[in-house]
């Protein structure tokens, strides 16, 4: 019997440094989780035996049980390096079809050759479906999909509108014969101009020019110092209309223009037409690439009829002045950047200054976390004891948040699993010398005559 006790505790022992001796070797292990050998003493039960006086059979390993802890977080310089604070397991999956789940906070992920998001085993991270203002339109495991990040580029936008903010000097002079001499390439027959670069629907730029004529005061009532406006494209000449296509009447050189009204104090109180004007269409003279032809720019002098406003144009006694110039087309975009927001938002980064929601990372939570089933590569398998895997997204509910550039350490405490090493391999010992003392008793046993 003893030779048995001592047996089983030897057993333990050594089971006791296996556990401790593989929480030191991953202890530099991203996303591991740190185990705990848990025993229990065995007694022969019997209906006639004398409980009191019971001496025990020894010991027996009744788990090996993972403790999920927190580990600690250490900040890197990939963006697709993620931590979890908090509740919650990335879910993987090992093809991109497949149904086979897999759940690890080890965060060390990475684009493969096909721009899917994957780890180290080559397993995809799996993200659930976002709308275009970044909603997740489902938080079901079930319609959870490998994340990837596009290689397109950030698409194009024509534009259709110009801001325009200037001063224009009260004290020009009215050039003789405009604005019927106009020519563009001579600045003889205008006052200024100033250009910005506009874009067509494919993403191609352009340098849209406004050229200001200043014409002789109006003795009204208003009185009104007038300007008159007109707009080249690439340097060949648009005319404007109202914003329903109407020619507004104003001609310059076979082209019509536009007309700005400042008052004795220098401030824009009218624009003619009144209700604002635009350019004709571009046409296919000007845009050769096969864009869209009929685009058209709204010239936006922010006009406001209630009083003087900062933001509109006006005609002080100072030098041509362009305060403010801007259009709302972009160019195409190449990719710069991929963020991942705290809420799992895989949001793509553009260099025209666009971003597109891609995804947002699946955080998955059970019940019995220790009842997971260990598979390796620091991964767990959904189980009986663990409770369905339940998801949702970053930062809602109990569910943790997510840190990109950031990596959750081994939460292995190497001074106590020292520690524990050696009360391993002390208890090792002692039981090794219950096996020698048993041993020199029979010994004994069998010599005598």
């Amino acid at each position: 019997m003893s030779f048995n006790i001592a047996l089983s505790g030897l057993n333990a022992a050594q089971k006791d440094l296996d556990v401790t001796s593989n929480n030191i070797a991953n202890v530099s292990t991203v996303g591991f989780k740190e185990s705990r050998a848990e025993f229990v003493d065995v007694y022969a039960a019997s209906l006639l035996a004398a409980g009191n006086t019971k001496v025990g059979d020894g010991v027996l390993t009744s788990d090996v049980a993972q403790q999920f802890q927190q580990g600690s977080i250490q900040f890197t310089q990939n963006s697709l390096d993620l931590a979890i604070t908090g509740n919650g397991f990335f879910a993987v999956v090992p093809e991109l079809d497949s149904l086979e789940f897999s759940y690890t906070r080890a965060g060390q992920f990475k684009l493969n050759s096909d721009n899917f998001i994957v780890n180290s085993a080559g397993q995809h991270l799996l993200g659930f479906p976002v709308n275009s203002d970044g909603s997740s339109s489902s938080v079901s495991l079930s319609t959870s999909e490998p994340i990837r990040i596009p290689t397109a580029s950030g698409a194009p936008a024509l534009t259709s509108e110009v801001d325009v903010r200037m001063n224009l000097p009260a004290g020009d002079s009215i050039i003789t014969g405009s604005p019927g001499n106009f020519d563009l390439t001579d600045p003889l027959t205008y006052n200024h101009s100033t250009s910005v670069t506009v874009f067509d629907s494919l993403g191609d730029s352009h340098i849209m020019t406004y050229y200001f004529i200043k014409e002789p005061p109006v003795a009204g009532p208003p009185a009104s110092n007038p300007w008159i406006v007109t707009a080249a494209i690439d340097n060949q000449r648009v005319g404007l209309t109202d914003p329903t296509g109407t020619p507004t009447g104003i001609g310059i050189n076979g082209f019509d223009g536009a007309r700005l009204h400042f008052n004795p104090s220098g401030d824009f109180f009218a624009q003619e037409p009144a209700t604002g004007f635009q350019t004709t269409p571009l046409g296919a003279a000007i845009l050769t690439n096969g864009s869209d032809d009929t685009q058209t720019i709204v010239i936006d002098f922010n006009l406001d009829t209630a009083g003087p406003n900062s933001n509109e144009p006006t005609q002080f006694a100072s030098s041509f002045e362009v305060t403010s110039l801007e259009q709302n087309g972009l160019p195409v975009g190449r990719l710069t950047g991929v963020d991942i927001g705290p809420d799992g938002l895989v949001m793509a980064t553009y260099s025209n200054g666009t971003s597109q929601p891609l995804s947002r990372v699946a955080l998955v939570a059970f019940a019995n976390n220790q009842g997971l089933t260990q598979e390796g590569n620091t991964n767990w398998k959904e189980s009986i004891l663990s409770g369905e895997a339940l998801a949702g997204e970053a930062g809602s509910g109990t569910y943790g948040t997510i840190n990109s550039s950031a990596l959750e350490q081994s939460n292995v405490n190497l001074t106590t699993e020292l520690i524990d090493l050696i009360s391993a391999q002390r208890n090792f010992q002692a039981n090794s010398r219950s096996l020698e003392v048993d041993n020199q008793l029979n010994q004994t046993i069998l010599q005598i005559r």
